[in-house]
């Protein structure tokens, strides 16, 4: 199933809209996304795991098994470092992945993982991820799931020209992406 990131919640203050898809698959042992990205800037500071990739061009994967109070967030920038955790909110029992967790999320990206900072111009770029679902189902067997909560997001908190896009609407006052409230469904059949 591709999925289209354009819901530009706070157009006022942020308007910028780049163009996002993210393709969803799955082999019953990792879910899959391949992430396609056409914007007017680039940034890539951040190459460590579990630094500040949102600063960055980066696009999110946020998943809820339903009937969970905790939500996993997936967030890579364009060059492939990314940060990862189970959480129940923004700041609220916050367990990251472990550099080992960390290492089995496979990554496959357009550039290499090689910081530079800000460039101005027109960048088309991709991300492929296979995240492994016993991270998603940390405390339980991981039993594949048909259907699980979800938002996709594109930002770039530090760009000359900020943005924070997603799948599925968020009515909130200020960006925040961490609201598994307006988690929509996606189906991984």
């Amino acid at each position: 199933m591709i999925y289209k990131i354009d819901q530009v919640n706070w157009p006022y203050a942020f308007p910028e809209k780049p163009e996002v898809t993210v393709e969803v698959s799955n082999d019953h042992e990792a879910i899959m996304l391949k992430w396609h990205v056409r914007g007017e800037q680039l940034r890539a500071v951040t190459t460590e795991d579990q630094g500040p990739v949102w600063e960055d061009s980066c696009v999110e994967f946020f998943c809820q098994v339903p009937g969970d109070d905790h939500y996993c967030n997936f967030e890579c920038n364009c060059i492939g470092a990314m940060v990862g955790s189970r959480r129940k909110g923004r700041a609220e029992d916050v367990v990251p992945f472990s550099p080992a967790e960390m290492a089995r999320i496979e990554r496959k990206c357009t550039y290499p993982r090689e910081a530079f900072d800000e460039k101005d111009g027109m960048f088309e770029w991709t991300i492929e991820e296979r995240i492994p679902l016993d991270l998603i189902f940390r405390d339980k067997a991981p039993v594949f799931p048909q259907v699980l909560k979800a938002n996709f997001y594109k930002c770039a908190d530090k760009t000359k020209r900020p943005h924070f896009v997603s799948w599925r609407p968020i009515d909130l006052p200020k960006p925040d992406f961490h609201c598994p409230q307006f988690f929509g469904e996606i189906t991984l059949l």
